[in-house]
């Protein structure tokens, strides 16, 4: 649990999206300037220079359409952090799991993933966000998790919340709220003001 085999493959895909658009950009330039030599010295119409650039345009927006619209959460990589808390009548159990990113100037990515103990191998992650030094998770009833993230000396990067895990989820970016394939998971979803 809370390990997936997808992640790596989401982050070759977002560095090949990025050395796709470094590439765009160059062609780009060059295209600027052929088009320029083209209208005053009368040189040949940079059409090659000009499809690859369309081309690489297309494919970044296709990757960066793909990134918001069709966002899961099943790509997450990480390391147990806290848990098990289990619900009151033990229908649910919920795990922590973070995931360093951006070297030693990064922060951390955090979720949560509850566990449907009557049915087997079910999970769903209910909340992700930025990781902050004050974190805990508490059940306030049968179906209300309350999840507190919060970095004391900071108030504005608050992300605690009280999430309904039967029908609502939490992404501090809003990427799942924006996603289609997750409109049928949740009936709300929060994210960080």
């Amino acid at each position: 649990m809370g390990t997936r085999g997808g992640g790596i493959t989401i982050t070759y895909f977002n560095l090949l999206g990025l050395f796709i658009m470094l590439i765009t950009i160059i062609l780009l330039f060059i295209f600027v300037i052929k088009l320029f030599l083209f209208f005053i010295k009368k040189k040949p119409f940079p059409k090659i220079i000009l499809i690859a650039s369309l081309i690489g345009i297309i494919v970044v927006s296709i990757q960066a359409g793909y990134n918001k619209y069709f966002f899961t959460f099943n790509d997450d990589e990480g390391e147990f952090y806290k848990g098990p808390v289990n619900s009151p009548t033990d229908k649910y159990t919920a795990n922590a799991y973070y995931m360093p990113y951006g070297g030693a100037a990064g922060g951390v990515n955090l979720w949560v993933e509850i566990s449907y103990n009557d049915e087997d191998d079910k999970t769903k992650t209910v909340y992700y966000s930025e990781a902050n030094s004050n974190f805990s998770m508490k059940w306030t009833n049968e179906a209300t998790l309350h999840i507190k993230n919060e970095e004391p000396r900071f108030p504005k990067s608050n992300r605690s919340i009280k999430l309904n895990v039967e029908n609502e989820i939490y992404h501090d970016r809003g990427l799942a709220c924006q996603s289609w394939l997750m409109k049928s998971e949740y009936e709300t979803c929060y994210q960080k003001q």
